[in-house]
């Protein structure tokens, strides 16, 4: 099985920026599709952003697009999510997700996402004053 695991969460004031990382390891040979996802308090889990795994193509949730940025290190079987001008509707756990379909057909239809398969526990990002 795949398994995955974050870092790189914490508090921050808004405007500032965070980097999640997120390690991979397992069989990865039938994953397409990495990205992050993020439930806020009360509210269910969302699709963030996701890269294809065979690819540099990425998608990003309206809310987070031109502050936030996908990226992976293949050699390493890592990604990592940029996150920039922080707000205080940021703050959630975040999620890295793993799926072995394609992120065109879990993520390239608008919002909401299809739900990944593969899960990591979780880091929390608190963005307040």
């Amino acid at each position: 099985p795949v398994r995955l695991a974050e870092s790189g969460g914490g508090a921050v004031q808004p405007g500032g920026s965070l980097r999640l990382s997120c390690a991979a390891s397992g069989y990865m040979g039938t994953t397409n599709c990495m990205g992050w996802w993020r439930q806020r308090p009360g509210e269910e889990r969302e699709g963030v952003a996701a890269i294809w795994t065979g690819g540099e193509t990425t998608y990003y949730a309206d809310s987070v697009k031109g502050r936030f940025t996908v990226s992976q290190d293949k050699a390493k079987n890592m990604v990592f999510l940029q996150m920039d001008n922080l707000k205080s509707e940021d703050t959630a756990m975040y999620y890295c997700a793993a799926d072995q379909n394609p992120c065109l057909m879990v993520a390239g239809d608008g919002e909401p996402w299809e739900p990944f398969t593969m899960w990591g526990q979780g880091t929390q990002v608190t963005v307040s004053p």
